[in-house]
Formats: structure tokens, sequence, C-alpha cells
């Protein structure tokens, strides 16, 4: 299977070294940071998965060069980056092209019907962890689930057969009937370890570790349960996501996770698309977020100090 990786970061990059290597998939990395892909084609992808190091010789390119009809396509963008990505791969989508967003964040599935017919469409969640560490050297953590779900109900087999290649890729591909419900429980992860860990300046198991994570757990899940269960009609109870919370937060330990990680490189963060998105979901529905709206509010004043332009 002919496969792009649209957005080759560190987490695009763990994902297509792995579908490649033991899953003997054709991919391609698709990028538009120069020495990122300089550094790829000139000495092949270094990279350590689960503490193990290789080196891969991989095919990489920006988006534009790419000339050939994909017959899947996973998207591994930044949020704000999703509109601006799918215009610039529409020429590599074909009819029956699958796009499987495994983004962070809410709303993705609007902006992907504006470039792929839904019967293309499958949306998914990963709990796997992943960094740069330099061009072309990139670091890759997991054991957990890949989740996804077709979105029209008529093409369950199309996702089945994206579940089964990343199962036989060490990917551990399940299908699940809700994914909706996993979207929202993966937002919830990263409206609390990812935001509070960039605001902290701590890794995970530090915040986790404050006197206050209890409250703040609390505080901010309860803000999420509440739109998603009058938006989405998802029931997200708010004990047993802090009970799943706190054994992630166990699993990944010292891992600063991507919001960090931007900060740290001056680079605009996805807030608008995690506690951002729940204080405009509030509005419509008459409800205050007063957690996620301080916090995404201090998220882009920490971006302004940093002078990152958005």
């Amino acid at each position: 299977m002919k496969i792009a990786i649209a957005g080759s970061g560190a987490l695009g990059c763990g994902f297509g070294y792995l579908l490649q290597k033991k899953g003997g998939q054709d991919v391609t990395l698709l990028d538009n940071w120069d020495a990122h892909i300089q550094a790829v084609n000139e000495n092949g992808l270094k990279i350590t998965v689960n503490g193990v190091e290789d080196i891969e010789e991989m095919k990489m390119c920006k988006p534009h060069e790419l000339n050939e009809i994909m017959d899947a396509i996973f998207v591994f963008t930044k949020s704000m980056g999703l509109k601006a990505m799918m215009k610039s791969i529409d020429h590599i989508i074909g009819e029956d092209t699958k796009v499987i967003c495994l983004l962070n964040g809410l709303g993705h599935l609007q902006t992907l019907q504006q470039f792929v017919d839904k019967k293309n469409i499958i949306m998914g969640t990963t709990v796997w962890t992943a960094g740069i560490d330099a061009p072309g050297v990139t670091h890759f953590n997991g054991q957990g689930p890949v989740e996804l779900q077709n979105s029209d109900p008529e093409e369950k087999e199309g996702a089945l057969e994206i579940v089964d290649i990343l199962t036989k890729s060490g990917l551990n591909g399940v299908y699940s009937d809700n994914v909706n419900f996993t979207t929202w429980r993966k937002a919830c992860v990263n409206g609390t370890m990812n935001a509070l860990c960039a605001l902290l300046d701590s890794n995970i198991e530090e915040v986790f570790a404050s006197s206050t994570i209890d409250s703040m757990l609390s505080g901010i899940i309860t803000e999420f349960a509440a739109v998603a269960k009058l938006q989405d009609g998802i029931e997200l109870d708010v004990d047993e996501t802090i009970t799943y919370l706190k054994g992630l937060a166990d699993s990944v330990g010292a891992h600063y996770p991507s919001m960090h990680q931007d900060l740290a490189n001056k680079r605009p963060t996805e807030i608008d698309f995690l506690n951002g998105a729940v204080v405009e979901i509030s509005k419509q529905f008459n409800l205050e977020a007063s957690y996620c709206k301080a916090i995404t509010d201090l998220i882009h004043a920490k971006e302004d100090t940093l002078g990152i332009k958005k």
C-alpha cells in the first residue's frame, strides 16, 4: 500500500517508520521543514523506539513534490495546520484514498470533509508519545492502542483494513465502535497533561506529583465532560477519567508532551483546539468554563511573552 504521512514531525516519523520497517508498506514522509527533510534524505531517519535505536532509509519530501495518488494518508499536522496541509496534498488524494486522522483536539472531521468524501475519512486516537531531538533524529514510545473508526457507517471494511496494517506494523491497531468517546477522552488527556506541563514548565511526572493535581484535574475534566455530553451526547465519568489520567501519567513518567515542546521551540500551541474549544462550545450552551478559559488565556500569554507568531 502506498502511504503518505502528512506532517512528519516526531509522531508522524514514528508511525511512518513502523509502517515501513515492520509493516512493509511503501511510505513517503511529507513535511515542510527543510533541515529535517535534508537530514532524513542524506542520513536516513535516526529513531529510537522504546529505547531501541535504529536508522531507516525513508523517502521524504515537501507535500507539493509528491506526485502520486496515495492509497492512504495519515494526517499528523498540528491542529491549526490541518486545513493548509489538506490544501497542499489535494493532488495526491484519489477517489478511494483513505485519510486517517490521529490529531489531537476537537473539530477535525468538519475540516477534513471540505477536502475528502466522508466515506474515505477514518478518525482515530493514539496514546503513543514522541519527540524530535534534532533534524532527522526522533524518539517514539508506547505500547497502547491506536483506535480507529470509519466516519461513514457503511465503510467499516476500509477501517478494518487500516487496523490490520497498523497491527502488523506493531502499532496495536484496534477497531472502535465509539471513537468519538475516545477522542473526547484523549482531548481530556491533552487538556490536562499537555496544557499543565506547558504552563508549569515541567514533565508529566512532576505535574502529577504536585499537591494540587486532584483539584486541577477535577476542575478541567468537569468542564470537558459537560460540553461533551451537550454537544455529542458523550458521557465522560469525571472520576473514571481522572483515574485513567493518573494511570497514563504513571506509564509515561518523565515525558515532556507536545505543547511543552512547542513552547520550548517557540512554536504556537494547539490550545484553541483543546481547552479553548471547550470554552467556545460552552458559550453555545450558555455555560462558563472558567478553568479552561484561564488555561487558554495563560497559554496564549506565554506564547506572547515568547514572541511566538500565530
